[in-house]
């Protein structure tokens, strides 16, 4: 039994609380440190409640306006939570892993390689550049992906051997279940699929490791055979919005490739990897309905997709900085009904190998899941 399974609806409401409010922290510094831009979640940081690490935003103008406050951790390591003034509940953070203080021969910091989400998964973009992310007009809005590079805390490319050598640390110093492998989308016909499969390669020849790798659908369905044989365990193909006025929107490069694209891939995929271990993320808050999502969530379960709703987070520099968070009233409408729809198809995050739906740790989703 999984700890989701026996929080109680109070800890299930918190937890939807906090990503949609964020939080603010007394001390930074607790726990292993923030996210800011890059790939992925980002202006986050892990804490766990009641048993469950989640992925909870610090760093956004929705975090410094939160109701919700964490002092600073005792000699224990818990901090006390607060709504204002009156304190609600025990939270933790986890700890920094220890493979963030090696680094490669040739100086490169373990963590620019890749980096610890939620308190057991080893996350990395492989290429941390995209054609989508290179033009004003045609970028996500919502993306962060060039924001950590620019910084100096990330490089443009993790190769296959430096990918390696930090996977087999993170299990062996800090005891990693599994890993996602995202990246940037590349001007090829794959989308990075290629990339993706060298770099699974020589991670599973290092290391015993469950791998999802994240991309935009190949132009060829063979392509999911491939990354299937180079060790890949489970795929995601990210839809992020779900109806064409707001993906044109929100996503106008992304756009190009039409929904209907993603349903003939999203069929190709699942029977190479399976019912479940294929999965997309839908971010709730950008404009779609709640029926919207529900609808084409009820259509990626009869394919096998499992769709991992999440709250919109507003990271700063971003386009899209100012945009709302989602409501917890708003959440709650998506996750219950979806994981009851996930429930009568027998569809369980505990159930995926590896990746974003198996960790859980950016929607309260699996919190719901019966």
């Amino acid at each position: 039994m999984s700890a989701s399974e026996n929080l109680s609806a109070a800890s299930r409401q918190l937890m939807t609380e906090l990503q949609s409010s964020g939080l603010r922290l007394i001390d930074p510094r607790a726990g292993a440190a923030s996210r800011r831009g890059g790939a992925g979640p980002s202006d986050h940081k892990a804490v766990t409640v009641d048993g469950v690490t989640i992925m909870v935003p610090v760093h956004t103008s929705t975090a410094w306006n939160s109701p919700f406050v964490a002092s600073q951790p005792d000699g224990g390591g818990i901090s006390m939570l607060s709504r204002g003034t009156i304190p609600i509940a025990n939270i933790s953070f986890p700890k920094a892993p220890r493979f963030y203080d090696l680094q490669t021969r040739d100086g490169v910091p373990y963590s620019h390689i890749a980096t610890l989400h939620s308190a057991d998964v080893l996350a990395t973009t492989v290429l941390q550049t995209c054609i989508r992310y290179e033009s004003r007009r045609k970028s996500c809005k919502f993306c962060a992906i060039g924001q950590s590079l620019a910084a100096g805390r990330t490089i443009a490319r993790k190769t296959p051997e430096q990918l390696a050598e930090v996977a087999r640390a993170a299990v062996q110093l800090d005891g990693v279940k599994h890993m996602v492998l995202t990246t940037g989308t590349p001007a090829t016909p794959d989308r990075g699929a290629q990339i993706l499969c060298d770099s699974a390669f020589a991670i599973k020849a290092a290391v015993d490791l469950p791998i999802q790798a994240q991309c935009e659908p190949p132009d060829d369905d063979i392509w999911f055979e491939r990354m299937k044989a180079s060790g890949i365990d489970t795929l995601g193909m990210h839809l992020e919005a779900v109806t064409p006025e707001v993906r044109e929107r929100i996503m106008p490069g992304k756009a190009s490739v039409p929904i209907a694209r993603y349903m003939t891939a999203f069929k190709a995929a699942v029977e190479v990897f399976g019912r479940a271990q294929v999965s997309t993320y839908i971010l709730a808050g950008l404009g779609d309905s709640a029926e919207a999502i529900l609808d084409i969530s009820r259509e990626l379960i009869a394919l096998g997709v499992y769709p991992f709703v999440v709250p919109f987070v507003p990271i700063s520099g971003t386009p899209l900085e100012d945009h709302p968070a989602p409501s917890p009233a708003f959440m709650r409408s998506v996750l219950a009904p979806l994981a009851a729809m996930l429930g009568d198809a027998g569809m369980r995050s505990a159930d995926i190998k590896a990746g974003c739906g198996k960790c859980g740790a950016c929607s309260s989703l699996s919190s719901y899941e019966v």
